[in-house]
């Protein structure tokens, strides 16, 4: 590739952090706090963190070991009060974060409007002037903060209610278990809760005479709802508040209407509403959504923290352009690497999308690709990091919680059509770099593979722990997040103290305390830490004092770390570099404390590390909490009222009966409902209202679950409200609707595949079980075992000629959305190759759309059979390669003629 840029073009395409937050800011409204504000938000933040590792570690009895005294039980809590302190953690730094009011919106330029028509009828100086400028600058002082700098009162105000509503669960749980069989008008009134109010009881007016718990209940609805508000959308408080409206008056609805008859409720009055939308863990803000989040999402997203910080992002970036960065159109290549790497660490498709084309999208753009284009593939492979195992994204865990699946197997079953989807957005970069004629980057522009795996390994340590533990182990998925947390710290620490100088003392260190930990498991049977407190069952075998020891191993590691640094605090680690965050951070609060040499101290930054870490993670996760508790209302809404089989008859009445209607219904509404909300929320919604009916046909669940979740990762790149691609072309400079066209054009084939997994479960790994006829159909299937692949009968057919038809199906969908492969593609060609590509990808849906079509001209209908469905795929696969054929030709009759030779 010829580069014609020069150093200050090159300067002028980077993206600066700076541009990187203004476009994060733009997209999420986030607050810049400084001062006090900013230590309260990371002092918090922290607390979350630990909480949930505590959690992580020592399940729901909180205790602790005290040399000298032994264990202590700190409290002993409920799912019920766990979650209320997650939700309570979340709901807090939402307010914090997340600003009331900016002061344009409607609301305030009304107000502003009031204020403008009151000076000009009464005079500046009139009562009434004066009384309307006072009333808006007690409004704002209360409500806004325009340059999202500042807390503002009503902030503290919600915060503290949240506490309330927090302490009430841990402190009166009892009453709350009581209340939940007998109902909340049975619990005390404020006045009875708070002793020293009744004196002034007569003031409370209906308050004196209504439960303590039903008010604490609805003000806990109303904060979700207002958190909601700030953090996510006022679209999806609107749908959630709608649902809340719709428990109490849906009795409204006559049964004998038209349509909407099927939608009449029982008449539930607001006690046993708010009973079971906020004291109930099966439904409701603290029902299953919630306790997914406690158990699986928040230690995840800690784990992507722990990565991020420790510089793994722009050491995964880097390895992406090594692998590929030289070859035809390397640089858009790398990009979707990179995008991969990094959807394992971000749970964010935005700001995957941000970080990852800050650095890739600037290199796209100087390689000849449009700015549109660059964007959209940015965009569309971010987007895509949501569905690529190990980790995927938080809705991956709810998908294990809501099918009861392990999530190894939706690793499994999840991970064929992510690879299709990467595959395919490859091809069309590389048909569009052919097109075009871009090449690669220089390889003097790029590092060394080898030296940068050497130098980084340890960064990839983590994600195989994490699929050993997950798969070979069969851990669960708390415990397996925990142990590969554990892994990330003491690898990180090992290598923050390890140098050429250090790494004799390390290693002394590490093998002291491993035989002091072998030692004291041998003696005593548990820990040093234990030993010393006087507890431990006593003394065990040798082998099994190592095996206990081993399992230690990541502890004693930490503490190698530490002390090794505590006795070289000016060491250079030469293998670790942080992310700037961490160092920005170090430098900050060094000078905070007028200490500026403690930026260069190694446990100082280490610690440092581990705090951001915490507080990143917090950070990330807050509208992830605030989402979920929001839509675990509508589920919650569906239970109490008993609408779920009365919603299930009535879009299965819609489709009559066609698997094909049903199946673009709900991708439809996957997409209409997930524009600018989080793929979480859409998935909880969706799942609860139409996966039952998939189901019903014949779906297997966890194939239902995830075809919501694909559709539900497409809204981030659908116009005309596509975040992701908005994100992208923010970094990009591009146009924002011309990106989104741009990104959902490459990844239409995630569009299509999960169509295609629908109707061949066999290309998710998934097989009907022998005896399913006996089973319900929710158990009908299983995931493939390694006793299926010696049946060639059902491997061949029903798994590896369905895979192998997707995989060449996306590259006839690259042709057709490019127009290009060797050579252009004309109209026609790319009609044909549009018709090879469905037919290799998912025969059956155009099979049964004429059975369909059929049966509403009254021609009866037929059923899809495998042999249909082979042959069919055998006529795509031979459309699809006389279309490659003849391209090919065409190329090289073009370059003789040009008398240009061939490109590799």
């Amino acid at each position: 590739m010829t580069d014609d840029t020069t150093p200050d073009d090159r300067e002028a395409e980077t993206v600066s952090d700076e541009e990187v937050e203004e476009v994060l800011q733009e997209i999420e409204r986030k607050r810049s706090l400084r001062g006090v504000s900013v230590v309260a938000v990371a002092v918090i933040g922290i607390a979350f963190s630990l909480f949930q590792m505590w959690l992580a570690a020592k399940g729901f009895i909180l205790s602790i070991d005290v040399p000298g005294v032994g264990r202590v039980t700190l409290a002993s809590l409920q799912l019920l009060q766990i979650n209320a302190i997650h939700v309570a953690f979340g709901l807090i730094l939402a307010f914090l974060l997340y600003p009331p009011s900016t002061g344009d919106g409607p609301f305030s330029r009304g107000c502003r409007a009031l204020a403008a028509r009151t000076e000009s009828q009464f005079g500046p100086s009139h009562p009434v002037t004066n009384a309307v400028r006072t009333v808006g600058s007690v409004l704002a002082f209360l409500f806004v903060d325009p340059d999202l700098d500042r807390i503002t009162p009503v902030d503290v105000l919600f915060s503290l209610l949240m506490v309330l509503a927090a302490a009430y669960f841990i402190t009166d749980f009892q009453e709350i278990q009581r209340m939940r069989a007998l109902g909340l008008e049975r619990g005390r009134p404020i006045q009875e809760v708070f002793t020293f109010l009744e004196p002034t009881a007569g003031l409370l007016g209906p308050l004196a005479d209504t439960s303590y718990a039903f008010v604490l209940g609805v003000l806990g609805v109303l904060l979700v709802l207002e958190a909601t508000r700030r953090a996510i959308s006022l679209y999806l408080m609107v749908i959630v508040a709608a649902f809340v409206v719709y428990a109490r008056f849906g009795v409204l609805i006559p049964q004998n209407a038209a349509y909407v008859g099927v939608l009449s409720i029982p008449e539930l009055g607001w006690g046993s509403i708010i009973q079971n939308l906020w004291y109930n863990t099966e439904n409701g803000v603290f029902g299953i959504p919630i306790t997914v989040s406690v158990q699986f999402i928040y230690i995840f997203i800690l784990f992507g923290a722990f990565l991020e910080m420790s510089g793994a992002g722009q050491w995964f970036i880097d390895l992406a352009y090594s692998a590929t960065g030289t070859r035809k159109g390397g640089p858009a290549k790398a990009s979707i690497l990179a995008s991969g790497f990094m959807g394992t660490i971000s749970g964010s498709s935005i700001a995957n999308t941000v970080t990852t084309g800050a650095f890739t999208i600037p290199l796209m753009k100087r390689s000849g690709y449009r700015p549109e284009f660059a964007g959209g593939v940015e965009a569309s492979a971010s987007s895509g990091g949501q569905i690529l195992p190990p980790v995927m994204g938080a809705a991956a865990f709810l998908i294990v919680q809501y099918t009861v699946t392990p999530f190894a197997d939706v690793i499994v079953a999840a991970t064929v059509p992510a690879i299709v989807f990467f595959f395919g957005v490859w091809v069309m970069v590389h048909f569009e770099a052919t097109r075009k004629g871009i090449g690669g980057l220089d390889r003097s522009e790029l590092v060394d593979l080898r030296s940068h795996l050497l130098s980084g390994w340890f960064y990839l340590v983590p994600i195989g722990l994490l699929l050993y533990y997950l798969i070979i182990e069969r851990l669960s998925v708390a415990r397996s997040a925990w142990f590969t947390l554990i892994a990330i710290g003491a690898l990180i620490t090992l290598v923050a103290a390890y140098s050429d100088e250090t790494r004799g003392r390390l290693a002394a260190i590490f093998a002291g305390l491993f035989a002091l930990t072998l030692l004291s498991q041998f003696l005593t049977g548990a820990g040093v830490l234990t030993a010393l407190s006087g507890g431990g069952p006593g003394s065990q075998s040798i082998g099994a004092a190592f095996s206990a020891t081993v399992g230690q191993v990541g502890t004693v590691a930490i503490l190698a770390g530490v002390l090794t640094l505590a006795t070289k605090p000016r060491l250079d680690a030469a293998l670790l570099e942080f992310d700037s965050a961490v160092d920005d951070a170090a430098e900050s609060t060094a000078d905070a404390v007028n200490r500026p040499n403690l930026a260069d101290n190694g446990l100082y930054r280490l610690g440092v590390f581990l705090g951001k870490s915490m507080e990143g993670g917090a950070r990330t996760a807050v509208p992830v909490v605030v989402a979920v508790a929001a839509a675990g209302i509508i589920p919650g809404v569906i239970s109490v009222s008993g609408l779920g089989p009365n919603l299930v008859a009535l879009i299965e009445a819609v489709a009559g009966g066609s698997l094909v209607l049903l199946l673009v219904v709900t991708a439809f509404s996957s997409i209409l409902l997930g524009m600018g909300m989080p793929t979480t929320v859409t998935y909880i919604i969706l799942v609860s209202l139409l996966a039952p009916a998939l189901v019903d046909f014949g779906v297997p669940e966890l194939t239902a679950h995830l075809y919501i979740l694909y559709f539900g990762v497409i809204a981030d790149i659908t116009p005309p409200v596509a975040v992701a691609a908005y994100a992208a072309s923010g970094v990009a400079k591009s146009d924002p609707f011309q990106t989104g066209i741009e990104a959902f054009s490459l990844s239409l084939n995630k569009a299509i595949v999960p169509m295609a997994f629908v109707l061949a479960p066999g290309i998710m790994l998934i097989r009907r079980k022998a005896n399913w006829q006996e089973l319900e159909q929710d158990e009908q299937h299983r995931v493939l075992q390694l006793a299926d692949l010696g049946d060639v009968g059902f491997i061949v057919p029903e798994v590896l000629l369905p895979i192998a038809g997707v995989f060449l199906g996306v590259v006839a969908l690259a042709a057709t959305v490019i127009g290009h492969a060797y050579a252009r593609v004309t109209i026609a060609e790319r009609a044909a190759f549009a018709v090879s590509s469905l037919l290799l990808m998912a025969p059956g849906l155009a099979v049964l759309t004429v059975y369909d079509l059929m049966g509403l001209l009254g021609l009866g209908g037929g059923e899809m059979t495998l042999v249909i469905d082979l042959a069919l795929r055998g006529v795509g696969l031979v459309l699809f390669a006389a279309l490659m054929v003849r391209n090919r030709r065409r190329s090289r009759a073009t370059l003789e003629q040009s008398g240009t030779p061939e490109p590799a």
